[in-house]
């Protein structure tokens, strides 16, 4: 990591990524993952699965198969972003085109703080208060005054907050209010999954969005009237096949979409940049909290990035 990254579960100082390379006919394709513990995955355990499905794929399997075989998450992810990737190359057409989506045009990425004190977060936000969407992580106590910082040192700043079901009812009812009043246009995930149903019977001062209840398509039924935004990110919906069909589902149920992603190189955004084309909010910054990205990556001039190039993906 580019520094110390924290949210409300824990501090990072690193991210383990998983990369699945498929080759035919003397191209290769490519797709990389973050196992995400959150999600009861490691690293060990998403290599072990996706050496698993080996057999499956050296005997021709294709995308639709493989999401009945594997289910959403980060082994997945990887494994159909290789194909679609190694599909692209074997044709010479790109994946917008295979996918039949529109010619992709660069896009303006949200940039993340992650939880820290006021006074540290005063200073990010000064550094940062030129790009146009921040980010702020929150985690229940003291969040006030981490808005309160960015927003008095980023007043130009469009701002999004992510609170990592870290907050209870309460926390919700009293600062929800306030953040609106602040500026803030979207919160993200407030409650544990599986608490959706608290949105039910509280007042809301501004969108809501689902992150870690929103995974594949099936979840959205489940969602419908409590959140108003939806985050499809591809290690939760096991690669840009599912998310594309989650993403026209969304929309069709009237949510508002956000693209984000886990921690990870340009091989990991390349496919959510596809995704992302027309997305209420994108949230693909994860190469900007690195301290390396692989080479070539994408092209990032401040917050806005730009469509892959063959030699990255796609």
């Amino acid at each position: 990591m580019r520094g110390v990254f924290r949210i409300s579960r824990g501090t990072y100082t690193e991210v383990a990524l998983v990369v699945v390379e498929i080759g035919e006919g003397g191209v290769v394709g490519r797709g990389e993952c973050r196992p995400y513990a959150r999600y009861g995955e490691t690293p060990q355990g998403v290599a072990s699965d996706i050496k698993a499905i080996v057999p499956a794929l050296e005997a021709g399997l294709e995308r639709e198969e493989l999401n009945a075989m594997l289910a959403p998450g980060a082994a997945r992810n990887a494994i159909d972003c290789a194909l679609w990737d190694l599909a692209s190359k074997r044709s010479g057409l790109p994946v917008w085109r295979l996918a039949s989506l529109f010619v992709p045009n660069s896009l303006s990425t949200a940039y993340t703080l992650s939880v820290d004190t006021p006074a540290n977060l005063a200073q990010a936000a000064r550094m940062e208060a030129w790009r146009p969407l921040l980010k702020l992580k929150l985690d229940g106590v003291g969040d006030l005054d981490r808005v309160a910082a960015v927003r008095t040192n980023a007043p130009n700043a469009r701002l999004i907050v992510d609170a990592n079901e870290a907050w209870t009812p309460g926390e919700y009812q009293s600062l929800s209010p306030e953040l609106a009043r602040l500026g803030v246009e979207m919160l993200e995930q407030p409650f544990p999954s599986g608490c959706d149903h608290w949105l039910a019977t509280l007042d809301r001062a501004l969108p809501v969005c689902a992150d870690e209840s929103c995974h594949a398509a099936a979840s959205l039924m489940e969602l419908a009237g409590l959140y108003d935004v939806v985050n499809i990110k591809l290690d939760k919906t096991g690669g840009l096949t599912e998310a594309l069909r989650m993403k026209s589902l969304a929309e069709e149920c009237g949510f508002k979409v956000m693209v984000g992603c886990m921690v990870a190189t340009s091989l990991a955004m390349a496919p959510a940049f596809l995704l992302a084309q027309g997305a209420t909010y994108v949230d693909i910054d994860g190469p900007l909290l690195l301290q390396n990205d692989r080479q070539p990556g994408l092209r990032y001039e401040g917050s806005r990035v730009f469509p892959p190039s063959v030699e990255l993906w796609g």
